[in-house]
């Protein structure tokens, strides 16, 4: 295939590895940005062994690694008493395993990493403040529509504008749904033995429809806290809400003392909570031949997995692998749909059917029989970097 002018909406990271991608496969790349500036709010990410396999071949994992943590081992501990109920060892043997490792890493950190990383293929753009709010296939390419009805025009255009997707419309005009999940976020400072323990071995505190995750950034110097619950009557999206750190308390009152300490740690001006909205599946990603979907705007999913920016960094080495492999742009599109909508679909419906699990009594919540994690569905296997498009 000739080289291409593609248009990529979203400047987060499923958006800027696909773009980094596509530009090292000899393209030329769009990229449209929402916001004014180029950077990425919110707090931690989990890259899985899947994950940064793409970025190994994309020749990022060890300044990805660098800025990261790679913890040694993970646990799930009871809600009321603390106890063990699950360890995992991550660290070398994740490594000897999969190949490559498990990280934690700040957001910002590894968007700047893709920045840079982008800038460098010489062969990307960048426009800020240019929110797509539709897209239409053509008869030889595509047309990106800004908020402001200017229209930019490319070969093909690439939705990886997230769960609010406009590339999306022109699949389904409908909105996201609300899952009955709400989320708080903080980052504390890790002071003390007992954040220091915590920080050394994060996991997850677990309970009936509510769960407490803990892990480091940064060194292990500060703990990145997302707390779950079931909670009906409020369901606002959005990374920067404020939160009120007494509603948070009396969520999760009762909970272990470790549960309690990691509350005591939060400050109260940097909390924040989210509702999560997901998507149903879509029948096809691709429209005309032209335009498709990847990320959050093809298959939003519940976090419960902690799959969602992994799958969507799958799915960009997989598109820029089928625009190496097929003749013009419709067949690559195409491949890329058959490479990654069954995946995605089943990785869709066990993070929904985790947060199911979460519901069950407590004999089988205790026992861990019925809550699945990456390494036990076999997703830490997978390498977009091999398989066939």
């Amino acid at each position: 295939m000739r080289p291409q002018h593609l248009i990529v909406a979203g400047a987060g990271i499923g958006g800027l590895t696909a773009a980094i991608a596509l530009a090292r496969a000899g393209h030329t790349v769009e990229v449209l940005e929402q916001a004014p500036a180029l950077g990425e709010i919110g707090a931690g990410v989990t890259l899985a062994p899947n994950a940064m396999r793409v970025y190994h071949h994309l020749g990022l994992a060890e300044a990805i690694t660098a800025a990261g943590v790679e913890p040694q081992r993970q646990r799930v501990q009871h809600w009321a008493d603390g106890r063990d109920l699950v360890a995992f060892e991550r660290g070398q043997k994740v490594r000897d395993l999969y190949g490559a490792p498990y990280v934690y890493i700040h957001r910002a950190d590894l968007h700047a990493i893709l920045v840079e990383a982008l800038e460098a293929t010489g062969r990307a753009t960048v426009r800020l403040s240019s929110p797509c709010v539709a897209a239409e296939p053509t008869e030889n390419g595509a047309i990106a529509v800004l908020a402001g009805g200017t229209e930019i025009k490319g070969d093909a255009v690439i939705g990886a504008d997230g769960v609010k997707s406009g590339v999306r419309k022109v699949f389904d005009p409908g909105e996201p749904h609300f899952t009955g999940h709400v989320v708080w976020r903080a980052i504390v400072p890790v002071e003390g033995p007992l954040l220091t323990d915590m920080a050394h071995f994060p996991g997850i505190h677990i309970g009936p429809g509510r769960m407490a995750v803990r892990y480091p950034l940064r060194n292990s110097t500060l703990l990145n806290l997302v707390f779950f619950a079931r909670q009906e009557g409020w369901a606002e999206e959005g990374w920067t809400i404020r939160a009120d750190l007494a509603d948070l308390r009396k969520t999760f009152q009762g909970w272990s003392s470790d549960v309690q300490a990691l509350l005591d740690a939060v400050d109260p001006s940097a909390l924040y909570k989210w509702a999560v909205f997901a998507r149903q599946p879509l029948k096809t990603w691709v429209r005309g031949g032209r335009v498709a979907l990847l990320g959050d705007a093809a298959h939003a999913m519940t976090p419960f997995l902690g799959q969602g920016a992994a799958a969507a960094i799958e799915d960009a080495l997989v598109l820029a692998r089928a625009f190496e492999a097929a003749s013009d742009v419709p067949e690559a599109l195409a491949r890329y749909e058959v490479a990654r909508k069954e995946r995605c679909g089943f990785i869709q419906v066990e993070s929904n059917l985790n947060a199911d699990r979460l519901e069950g009594d407590e004999a089988h919540l205790y026992g861990m029989t019925e809550i699945k994690n990456e390494e036990t569905l076999g997703l830490f296997a997978y390498d977009a970097g091999a398989v066939e498009v």
